[in-house]
């Protein structure tokens, strides 16, 4: 390990107690991570809050096997520390990462491959909602479901972060984007970040619209974090050859499903989670986002929409606000 200033032995953190709600949150004191080779130590500048966390706390989504215990899936700041054989960064350069655990501490460890360059321009704050939600955007709009420009998409929870993103960068590659929301003012929001459509799902079909506003012939692809009674809709709302990407299963599980529409349109339905994946995995993605969104963000084309910022010590509080799902965009957190 090399660094110039030594950091110290011990760091605030916040621990998962029990399984439970956002009381379980606490705060607590732990060694700083050890770097492996390829390593690099962080100096947690912000932290992304994000729904896998809430599931963590929930007893829902446990770490993959070697990841850290603490939550937190994204964060930004400084190099403080390199592991042996890193040739990329060095102490004071300015980083954010993807990270299979551990954001919501004080320090961070991350393979040098999975953190790329803070965007020039960018706050801290704003660098640390990058990661989660665009590597996850990524992955499944454009490497798994295809999206080409032209095409129309159908986004559920169209001002989450996940959703605040699959808009824009759907927008900026040229495709037909249609939202839903859950009130009057996100779908004004959604609409705002470059929807097409945006529909408020309390009053409105979402399959009816999709159709109205396609001219009968469905959405190409369509983003879902919802699950449940939503994946028969989402069958009636794609197009012949759809491709449905699952990311979340917010609904729970399907109780009834018929297959037909499946066979009939020939759709895919796929899904994928990046927390379990390799660190090569996760260092293709980050490349692929260099080359071909890197640049957006840099001349000011695309940035993640912040909701709202808590210090660590209140992530209880960003927990409850996460699940009260009021936000638009990104909830981060600042040790």
């Amino acid at each position: 390990m090399s660094t110039n200033t030594p950091p110290p032995n011990t760091m605030k953190v916040i621990e998962i107690s029990q399984p439970g709600g956002p009381e379980v949150l606490v705060l607590a004191e732990r060694s700083l991570p050890a770097l492996a080779p390829g390593e690099i130590l962080v100096k947690v500048a912000a932290a992304g809050v994000n729904r896998p966390d809430v599931m963590q706390r929930l007893g829902q989504y446990a770490p993959p096997p070697g990841a850290s215990d603490i939550p937190g899936l994204e964060m930004a700041g400084d190099v403080i520390a390199v592991g042996s054989g890193v040739q990329r960064y060095a102490p004071g350069d300015q980083v954010c990462a993807l990270i299979a655990g551990g954001g919501y501490a004080q320090y961070c460890k991350v393979h040098e491959s999975n953190a790329l360059p803070v965007p020039k321009g960018f706050s801290m704050i704003e660098a640390a909602a990058i990661p989660e939600t665009f590597f996850t955007v990524w992955v499944n709009v454009f490497q798994r479901g295809h999206l080409q420009a032209g095409e129309t998409v159908l986004i559920h929870g169209g001002t989450s972060g996940i959703g605040t993103v699959a808009t824009m960068l759907a927008k900026t590659f040229g495709a037909h984007v249609i939202t839903t929301v859950g009130s009057e003012e996100k779908r004004q929001a959604s609409l705002a970040l470059g929807a097409d459509v945006a529909i408020n799902y309390h009053c409105e079909d979402f399959v009816e619209h999709t159709k109205r506003a396609t001219d009968g012939k469905g959405a190409n692809v369509i983003v879902d974090l919802i699950a449940g009674d939503y994946v028969a809709k989402n069958y009636q709302a794609a197009a012949m050859d759809g491709r449905i990407v699952q990311i979340g299963t917010q609904h729970g599980v399907i109780k009834e499903l018929n297959l037909m529409p499946l066979l009939l349109k020939r759709l895919t339905h796929t899904g994928s989670t990046l927390r379990a994946r390799s660190v090569e995995d996760k260092a293709q993605i980050a490349a692929e986002l260099e080359q071909k969104v890197w640049p957006l963000l840099e001349r000011g084309a695309l940035k993640p929409q912040i909701f709202k910022t808590f210090p660590l010590e209140q992530a209880a509080r960003a927990h409850a606000l996460m699940e009260s799902s009021v936000h638009i965009g990104k909830i981060v957190l600042v040790p």
